[in-house]
């Protein structure tokens, strides 16, 4: 079984559930959305990574001509699906697949979102290159990650036994320095740089 298809069984597992939980930082959840809202456009097509029951996707639809959302988990997207049609969201399509195997031609997404997503691939800067080629020219990345190294290295141990006993998704251990590393090598430039506290997860508006 390969890392992308027991991720897609763990957060299968537990869908129904994170689907129950509120968010935790209700606040700071909704600074990002209006962040993300001033630089979205009508005329956009826009990819979102790991949409999960698909709250954001829902939120940020109405601003752009075209929204995709992609997760690895089935289960995630049934419920996303079910609170779209809810919100009579018709122009919003959910299909699955991860970063990792998701295909679409160079050049065709003029934003790509990507939230609580970075540290749980196995190559992260594999990841962000894609998206650096999935963007058209003057595109954004605009993406949300807890950068782990900077307050809980501890996990770098910890974390793969959990996720050897299915208790925990895949969850890699860097740095914030290393994710705007990665980011910068990749090609893009950082617009906007946002992060709440020590422990919070680091919010980036970078653009291709």
């Amino acid at each position: 079984m390969t890392t992308m298809q027991r991720s897609a069984r763990f957060w299968d597992r537990i869908a129904d559930r994170y689907a129950r939980t509120p968010v935790a930082d209700e606040a700071t959840y909704r600074t990002k959305l209006r962040v993300t809202r001033e630089y979205l456009r009508a005329n956009m097509e826009v990819l979102e990574l790991g949409c999960g029951t698909g709250s954001t996707a829902l939120v940020h639809a109405p601003a752009v001509r075209r929204l995709l959302a992609v997760d690895v988990s089935a289960r995630m997207l049934e419920i996303a699906r079910r609170k779209a049609d809810a919100a009579g969201a018709g122009d919003l399509e959910f299909r699955q697949a991860g970063i990792e195997d998701f295909e679409a031609p160079d050049a065709c997404f003029d934003a790509v979102l990507a939230h609580s997503v970075l540290h749980l691939l196995e190559d992260r800067d594999a990841a962000i290159r894609k998206v650096h080629r999935l963007l058209r020219p003057g595109g954004l990345f605009v993406t949300s990650t807890p950068c782990l190294g900077d307050f809980l290295r501890i996990f770098r141990l910890v974390g793969p036994l959990g996720h050897a006993l299915g208790l925990i998704p895949m969850v890699r251990v860097f740095t914030a320095a290393e994710l705007e590393a990665s980011l910068a090598a990749a090609g893009f430039r950082t617009e906007h740089r946002w992060q709440p506290g020590r422990r919070k997860a680091l919010f980036i508006v970078a653009r291709k």
